[in-house]
C-alpha cells in the first residue's frame, strides 16, 4: 500500500512540473510576441532622427537659394524658380 502511495505521489509530483512547464513556455511566447509586436509598431529612433536630419539639410539648401534670389537683384526672379523648380536633383519630399 505504501508502495503505491508513493508511485501515486511522485506521479502528481512530475504530472505538475510537466504542467508548469508546458503553462511557462506558452506564457514566455506570447510575452515574446506582444514586445515583438510593440517594438514593430514603434519606428527606430535613429531611422527618425536621419530622416529628420536630412529633411533639415534639405529645407536648409531650399532656403539659402530663396534668400539668395530676394537678395540678387542682377537675375531674372521668374528665370531662377523656373530653374529651381526643373531641377532634377529637386527631392519629391515636398
Amino acid at each position: 500500500m505504501d508502495a503505491d502511495l508513493l508511485l501515486i505521489f511522485c506521479f502528481i509530483i512530475v504530472m505538475t512540473i510537466v504542467l508548469g512547464l508546458t503553462i511557462n513556455g506558452v506564457v514566455q511566447k506570447v510575452i515574446d510576441y506582444k514586445k515583438s509586436r510593440n517594438a514593430a509598431a514603434i519606428p527606430d529612433r535613429r531611422d527618425v532622427s536621419a530622416a529628420m536630419i536630412e529633411r533639415t539639410e534639405m529645407v536648409e539648401d531650399r532656403l539659402a537659394v530663396l534668400e539668395r534670389i530676394a537678395i540678387d537683384r542682377g537675375t531674372s526672379l521668374a528665370d531662377e524658380i523656373e530653374a529651381l523648380i526643373e531641377s532634377p536633383d529637386r527631392k519629391e519630399h515636398i
